[in-house]
This record gives structure tokens, sequence and C-alpha cells, in this order.
């Protein structure tokens, strides 16, 4: 059963790297620079401080308050959820790897010697589209679909070029975008309750 087991786990390996490989060779001079923009997340500082002033322009600051602390609670759940099964299952990334370098993988960014499996980056993208679109939603008075476009796309991009960079294996971005949405819905979900809270009480003293 165990040997079963190690041969299943080491067909999906292979395959991993054999996706990834195809879709790391998808690279040209102009797509290298965009993916190394989506992939640093200090170029996108700006974008969550205006994310989050937004949200206290159209929700008020109570409800973009709470908000703003479900991104952050989801966020540091990804974070810390990530580093324990990094070093629980121990998977080499592939700018580490003999094979994948022998095999020709791209690299975009200093190898690093710590372990892949999964994402943090794809975990934490998804995780704060997630939170905030979610949030903004409790603003009725507009639907905020360019901003689910933007978001998720954007979302998929951080997600994606952690393969272009040589960082990640498809399948470490997989897992991490769908812990980021697990966690990303329940940390909205807790802050939804915490609106709504906030909504009867406001009523319930007119």
């Amino acid at each position: 059963m165990i040997i079963a087991m190690n041969s299943f786990w080491q067909e999906i390996h292979q395959f991993d790297q054999e996706v990834t490989l195809a879709i790391n060779g998808w690279h040209t001079g102009f797509t290298d620079e965009i993916m190394k923009v989506f992939s640093d997340i200090e170029v996108w500082i700006p974008m969550y401080v205006i994310t989050v002033g937004f949200l206290f322009w159209r929700l008020g600051w109570k409800k973009a308050l709470i908000v703003t602390a479900s991104a952050a609670l989801a966020f540091g759940m990804c974070d810390q959820f990530s580093n324990l099964i990094k070093d629980a299952v121990g998977r080499v990334r592939p700018c580490s790897d003999e094979f994948m370098l022998q095999n020709g993988i791209w690299l975009l960014e200093n190898p690093s010697r710590s372990f892949g499996f999964f994402s943090a980056h794809a975990a934490n993208s998804f995780s704060f589209a997630v939170t905030t679109f979610t949030g903004f939603r409790n603003d009725r008075r507009l639907k905020y679909r360019g901003y689910a476009a933007w978001i998720f796309f954007w979302a998929f991009m951080v997600s994606a070029s952690r393969i272009f960079v040589g960082k990640h294996y498809c399948g470490d971005v997989i897992v991490g975008a769908i812990v980021g949405v697990a966690f990303g819905l329940f940390t909205a979900w807790l802050a939804r309750l915490a609106i709504r809270f906030i909504d009867k009480k406001a009523a319930g003293s007119k």
C-alpha cells in the first residue's frame, strides 16, 4: 500500500514537473519583465493602500475596518499555514531541483533553498481578492464588477508569475490558490457576521 502510494505521488510529481516546464517555457523578453513585476509583492503595496482607502470611502470606517481586518487575518493565516505545510512536505522548489535545471527551467529570480509547497504568493493574492471583493459587496450602491475583474486577474497573474520566474511548480500554485480562496471565504464570512451585527445594532438604536 505504501509503495503504491509513493508510486502514485511520484507520478503526480513527474507530471507536475512536465507541466511546469511547458508553462515556464512560454516566455519572451517582454513577458519576462511583466512576470517579474507581478511576482514582486512590494510593487503592489500602493494597490493595497488604495483598495483599503476605497473601502473606507465606500463603507464607512467601522465596516471598512472589519473588512480590512478580515483581509489581514486571511493573509496571516495563509502565510503561517503555508510555512507549516512547506516544512512538513519538504518539496524542493523547481529552481533548486536538478531535474528541472537540467531540462531548462527558466529562472527570473535568484534560486531559493527553502521548500515550495504550497505557494504563499498564490494563497495571499487570492485571499486578498476574495476578502476585498466580498467586502465591497456590502456597498449595495455599486456592483464592483470592474474591481472583481481586475483583482481576480491580478491574483491569477501573481500566481502564474511564480511558475514563470521558476520559484514554484504548477501544483504549488493551484493548491495555494485554493487555500487562499478557502481562507478568504472564511474570514469574509466572519466579517459579514460582524457587519450584520453592526447594521442590526444601528437599526435598533433608531
